[in-house]
């Protein structure tokens, strides 16, 4: 009786075990610590808690109005389910001139967005299955460079959490 109810008790876990959230926090690959992640997922909720910006790129490419909402203070219960973040190597200033016409200097702080980004190339993206923001390398240590990147991508996968259209950050 003793093994059936063990048995039992592992298939009832087990069954269970895909609707299981994944670990929260981070897989760290920048060269800043784990903490200095939190410090910026913490500063990404205090953003969106105060303002929902939805539009910021779509007004860059065009002279669309600023769709910006009050806070959600929802953004408070998110947290990161494994996040990746990481550099990946900047564009050459080379291929990106060949590619966009775009004239920049070495290191070209842009790096290649796959699709379905709405631009070819920027200096960080997100994606969120699975969980992950790369930014161009050469931001690592450009001092408050890294920090505004990772925080702005970082309000993408809050945002992206509370199911807002992120089409346009």
């Amino acid at each position: 009786m003793r093994f059936a109810g063990l048995l039992l008790s592992m298939v009832l876990l087990g069954a269970c075990e895909g609707d299981v959230l994944p670990t929260v926090g981070f897989v760290n690959h920048t060269q800043h610590s784990t903490a200095h992640l939190w410090t910026l997922w913490q500063a990404a909720q205090m953003h969106l808690s105060h303002q929902v910006d939805l539009n910021p790129l779509q007004r860059v490419f065009s002279d669309a109005q600023a769709e910006i909402l009050p806070g959600d203070s929802r953004a408070w219960n998110i947290s990161p389910r494994q996040v990746l973040v990481g550099p990946q190597p900047d564009v050459s200033a080379t291929d990106l001139y060949s590619s966009t016409g775009m004239i920049r200097a070495e290191p070209s702080g842009l790096i290649r967005c796959p699709q379905p980004c709405n631009v070819q190339f920027a200096p960080a993206y997100s994606r969120y299955a699975p969980p992950l923001s790369y930014y161009a390398q050469s931001w690592e240590f450009s001092g408050d460079n890294f920090d505004l990147l990772v925080q702005y991508e970082f309000e993408n996968h809050i945002l992206n959490a509370l199911e807002y259209d992120t089409r346009w950050r």
